[in-house]
């Protein structure tokens, strides 16, 4: 083959690699978009503050503060809940925590089991039926902010893979370029395996010994 035939097949195969690139780069940079706005308009409408520095000064066991909310939690003091990192740190620093700190550790199956078993009526019902609602609540509540922090996650990744697919593109963009310059100033009768011209002449002869 021809080292130029070979040059242009090499730079075509180049250019559309860069095109395939920039298109999923687009996509995932959308898609990086939507999702942001997305989990952020959903946080907004919650209006879910973090407490505020002064809660953190002296944190106790058993109070809205504990020790152990202080490494993770404290970091987003009086904050607007508003990104999915944050997301994480209130279900699984904050609100997880309250929940264990309930009886049953707020497992909720526990919760309904041992409400459906107390007599009706009875103070144990009524006390079960309240800490039944409120693990259900903080439940759910930290579900979706699981959920919203998966799929801010998943933006993420999107918008780490839209910088590398575009970062790809510009990469062969800059070798096609090379190549079909390379293509324009090569000599024509160069084949790619040996470089030698095919002029008719015969390939030089071995030197006797």
């Amino acid at each position: 083959m021809r080292r130029r035939t070979f040059d242009l097949l090499a730079s075509f195969t180049g250019l559309v690699l860069a095109v395939v690139l920039a298109a999923a780069g687009a996509l995932m940079l959308w898609a990086y978009n939507y999702v942001g706005n997305e989990v952020h308009n959903q946080l907004v409408n919650q209006q879910i503050y973090f407490p505020p520095k002064a809660a953190f000064a002296h944190p106790k066991a058993g109070t809205e503060i504990t020790p152990a909310m202080i490494p993770s939690v404290s970091q987003y003091a009086g904050q607007q809940l508003l990104s999915g990192a944050q997301a994480k740190v209130y279900a699984d620093n904050f609100i997880a925590q309250h929940l264990y700190d309930m009886p049953y550790h707020g497992v909720y199956a526990k919760i309904s089991t041992a409400a459906r078993a107390a007599t009706p009526g009875s103070t144990q019902a009524t006390s079960l039926a309240s800490l039944e609602q409120t693990s259900f609540q903080g439940t759910t509540l930290r579900s979706m902010l699981l959920e919203a922090y998966a799929f801010g996650t998943m933006g993420s990744i999107a918008g780490w893979g839209s910088v590398v697919a575009f970062a790809g593109a510009g990469v062969l963009l800059v070798l096609t370029g090379l190549g079909f310059v390379h293509a324009r100033r090569v000599d024509p009768e160069i084949e790619v395996l040996n470089g030698r011209q095919e002029h008719g002449e015969a390939p030089p002869l071995s030197k006797a010994v």
